[in-house]
């Protein structure tokens, strides 16, 4: 599925799913290693070795730890973390997010953070902590798009979401049409638009036969 953000500069072209935890953890490492100095600096609160990333993406896959993963052309670009209670002193879920230069401006944080919250408020979460660095100003922006409230505390932004007061998405739960089932709407669609023909002008209740056929073949 192709995702667009009208509000950016070049509409994402990926698509997200979330990662099997031990299976696809070289995809999180990978992704996570591939950050620039700025972004890792700003994913992390402050500049992180790779011996580090690599333990952080380990630790990911066995905690228990959701990572919602945004793909392009099968590499992941983005992701989207979604850390259990019991990793936080305060019992509440931590979430947190990073992007990758190359897909920036594109609506990829948006895309991620509305799948987390649905993610979240599937497992029956009602608040959420984010933690990031103050001069990230892009996450902070984002974070407070989605109704978090940050305070400044020690060279960093901490914050709660509260999903109790986040709005349902008009499409959550909304299966993807595919091909045969858009086939299926019109056969049904030119199914009925004959019956009603067929009733206005007296001739009769059975639709045109080639149109049952069709349904018959889908």
């Amino acid at each position: 599925m192709t995702y667009q953000d009208l509000t950016h500069s070049t509409p994402a072209k990926g698509n997200v799913r979330i990662l099997r935890q031990q299976e696809e953890l070289p995809l999180l490492r990978d992704h996570l290693l591939r950050l620039d100095r700025v972004s890792r600096h700003d994913r992390f609160q402050g500049f992180m070795d790779d011996s580090f990333i690599e333990r952080y993406a380990a630790k990911c896959a066995d905690d228990g730890t959701i990572v919602i993963a945004y793909f392009e052309n099968g590499v992941v670009r983005g992701a989207a973390e979604l850390h259990p209670p019991d990793q936080s002193a305060d019992s509440l879920p931590e979430i947190a997010f990073s992007v990758e230069a190359s897909v920036r401006r594109q609506g990829v944080g948006s895309i991620l953070f509305k799948k987390l919250i649905a993610e979240a408020r599937s497992k029956g979460y009602h608040s959420l902590r984010i933690t990031t660095g103050a001069q990230n100003h892009a996450m902070r922006a984002l974070a407070s798009k989605f109704g978090a409230h940050l305070t400044f505390r020690q060279g960093e932004s901490t914050g709660s979401i509260d999903l109790k007061q986040q709005p349902l998405s008009p499409f959550a739960g909304l299966a993807i049409p595919t091909p045969t089932d858009a086939a299926r709407a019109m056969i049904n669609l030119n199914r009925a638009y004959w019956r009603l023909y067929f009733k206005l002008y007296g001739l009769g209740r059975t639709a045109p036969r080639h149109a049952d056929g069709a349904a018959k073949r889908a």
